[in-house]
């Protein structure tokens, strides 16, 4: 999990929130995400959502995320209450098998 990375850069208790996307288990121990946006069709939702202190965060959090090596790539999303924020979705990586998470919720997944 990335939270001991971002635990630094957050400021505040997190929004419970959603954005419309698929959540699904590598199989690594972590998740990745497929957001519908620039017209992407897709359908799910993703759930959670945290401040954090954004000049501080990104270059950090594209590092450990592997954005500088295309495995995530970082974009906007604009959640269902209307946030716009940013996403690490997932980018390419043909070792890894994405398997969808029901529910969107990688904390209660089975």
């Amino acid at each position: 999990m990335r939270w001991p990375f971002l635990e630094p850069f957050v400021v505040d208790e997190g929004h419970d929130d959603s954005a419309r996307g698929t959540l699904f288990d590598t199989g690594l121990g972590y998740p990745a995400a497929l957001f519908a946006h620039d017209g992407a069709a897709i359908s799910g939702r993703t759930y959670g959502l945290l401040e954090v202190s954004l000049e501080r965060a990104l270059a950090e959090l594209d590092r450990v995320e592997g954005a500088v090596r295309g495995l995530y790539e970082r974009i906007v999303v604009t959640t269902g209450t209307g946030v716009r924020a940013w996403a690490y979705q997932f980018g390419s990586d043909p070792d890894i098998v994405l398997r969808p998470i029901t529910g969107g919720d990688w904390l209660t997944r089975a």
